[in-house]
C-alpha cells in the first residue's frame, strides 16, 4: 500500500468515526416529559410545526396550539418558542405549550416544586380560605387568601383569571398542591428593586404616577417601587389642600432626594423639579421695588407676605401700625389680606426678605408735600404778619 491509499484510508476511518460520534451525540439526546426546552421552528406544515432540539434532532408539535382567535397561525419559521417534552414514539418527539394532566403534568409540577419554577393557573372559584386553581390540564391547587397576590383583593375580579403560581407544598402525587400568587410578585418586585437600584441614584429627576394622597404627603410609584412625596416637597409655595395640586393617577417628574432602599424609605420631590424662584430674586424683587402680597402667617414678631410661590417677606412689628406701637400684628393686618409692601433688603443665602408696608412710605411723601408749604417763611404764603399786611392795605384801598 502506497502512501496515497494510506492516506485515503486513514482519511476514510476519521469521517467514519466522526460519523458514529455524531450518531452517538443524537442517540444521547433525551427528554423526561413535562421537561421545558428552547427550540427554534425549522418548518410547518398543515398539520405540524417542526422544531429543531440540536445535534440534527428534531420535535413536532400540534400546529392548532399556535392558532389565534381568528384561525391564524401565530409562529413562524425561525422563531424561538418555549415548549415541554411530551413522549417519543418511533423517534419522533413530541412536545407541547400547554401541560396537559397525565403523567407530563405531575412530572412537570414536581420539577417546578423542587425548582421552583413558577406555573400558570387559572383561579376557577372562591372557596373556604382561599381560591381553587386548575393547573396542568386536570390538575388543581390550593392558593389561600394571604398568598393571592401583594395584597387583598376582591375574589370576583381574580375568579376566572390566569396567574403565575410557585408551587409551596406538592404531596401525594399531585393531590395535594398548595400555591402561591404573592411569591412570585414579590420575587418579581425583588428583581426589579435591585435593577432600580442600580439606576436610581439621590438627586437624579425621574417620571413617576401618584399612586395614592395623604395629609402628610402623596406616595409615588417609580417603575416597581413607592416613594414618598412628603407635604413640604409638593411645591415652592405651602401646600393647604394636597388634593388641589395632585390627582391619583396623574403623571408627574419629581427629584429623588433620601434613598434608603434598607429601611425601604424613599423620599422625592416635587417642587425641586420646577424652577427655584430664589434664583433670580434679585430680578424679579428688587430692593426698593413694590408689590403686593398676601399676609399668609402672623407671629409675634411681625407678618409674613407671600409674594410669589415659595418667595415670603416679613414686615417686622415695628414697621406696623402706621407709626402706633402695637402688641401683635394683628391689630394692623389680618391673614389673607392683600397689602402693598417695598422690598427693604434680600438676604439670598437665608432665603429671607426685609419688608415695610408701602402705604407708610407714600403717606410719608405725601404729608411732606402738604405741609411744606406752611411752614414758616415759605415764599408761597409768607408770614401771618405779611398777611394782615396785605389785608389792611386792601382795605385803604377801597
Amino acid at each position: 500500500m502506497n502512501e496515497e491509499e494510506k492516506s485515503r484510508d486513514e482519511m476514510a476511518e476519521e469521517e467514519s468515526f466522526a460519523e458514529l460520534l455524531r450518531e452517538s451525540s443524537i442517540k444521547a439526546v433525551r427528554f423526561n416529559p413535562g421537561q421545558k426546552v428552547k427550540a427554534r421552528v425549522v418548518s410547518i406544515s398543515s398539520d405540524w410545526v417542526f422544531i429543531d432540539l440540536g445535534a440534527k434532532s428534531e420535535g413536532y408539535l400540534d400546529a392548532k396550539e399556535f392558532l389565534d382567535e381568528e384561525g391564524r397561525l401565530s409562529v413562524a419559521a425561525g422563531e424561538l418558542i418555549e415548549a415541554y417534552f411530551l413522549s417519543a414514539d418511533d423517534n419522533q418527539m413530541r412536545f407541547t405549550t400547554r401541560i396537559a394532566g397525565g403523567e407530563a403534568g405531575r412530572y412537570y409540577l414536581e420539577d417546578a416544586w423542587q425548582n421552583g419554577i413558577p406555573v400558570e393557573g387559572l383561579v376557577e372559584k372562591e372557596v373556604k380560605g382561599g381560591f381553587e386553581i386548575r393547573i396542568a390540564g386536570g390538575l388543581r391547587g390550593f392558593c389561600p387568601f394571604s398568598q393571592m397576590g401583594l395584597q387583598r383583593e376582591n375574589p370576583k375580579d381574580l375568579t376566572g383569571g390566569h396567574l403565575d403560581f410557585r408551587i409551596t407544598l406538592y404531596g401525594e402525587n399531585g393531590r395535594n398542591i398548595v400555591l402561591s400568587n404573592r411569591a412570585v410578585l414579590e420575587e418579581e418586585r425583588r428583581k426589579q428593586r435591585e435593577e432600580q437600584k442600580s439606576l436610581l441614584l439621590e438627586g437624579a429627576r425621574v417620571r413617576g404616577t401618584i399612586s395614592s394622597i395623604h395629609n402628610f404627603g402623596a406616595f409615588v410609584k417609580i417603575g416597581s417601587v413607592d416613594g414618598l412625596i412628603p407635604v413640604s416637597e409638593i411645591g415652592w409655595d405651602r401646600t393647604e389642600d394636597i388634593n388641589e395640586v395632585l390627582k391619583v393617577g396623574q403623571e408627574v417628574e419629581v427629584v429623588a432626594i433620601k434613598l434608603d432602599w434598607e429601611n425601604d424609605r424613599l423620599s422625592f420631590s416635587l417642587k425641586r423639579a420646577l424652577p427655584d424662584p430664589w434664583e433670580s430674586i434679585e430680578k424679579d424683587f428688587p430692593p426698593g421695588s413694590r408689590h403686593t402680597g398676601t399676609v399668609v402667617r402672623l407671629t409675634n414678631f411681625g407678618a409674613f407676605v407671600s409674594l410669589a410661590p415659595g418667595v415670603d417677606g416679613l414686615l417686622h412689628i415695628s414697621k406696623l401700625g402706621a407709626g402706633k406701637r402695637i402688641r401683635h400684628p394683628h391689630e394692623a393686618v389680618s391673614k389673607g389680606q392683600a397689602i402693598e409692601v417695598k422690598i427693604d433688603a434680600i438676604d439670598r443665602e437665608n432665603k429671607r426678605i426685609s419688608l415695610s408696608p408701602a402705604a407708610s412710605e407714600q403717606a410719608e411723601d405725601q404729608s411732606g408735600e402738604d405741609f411744606s408749604r406752611y411752614t414758616k417763611g415759605s415764599p408761597a404764603m409768607g408770614t401771618l404778619a405779611d398777611l394782615m399786611k396785605a389785608k389792611l392795605q386792601e382795605k385803604k384801598k377801597k
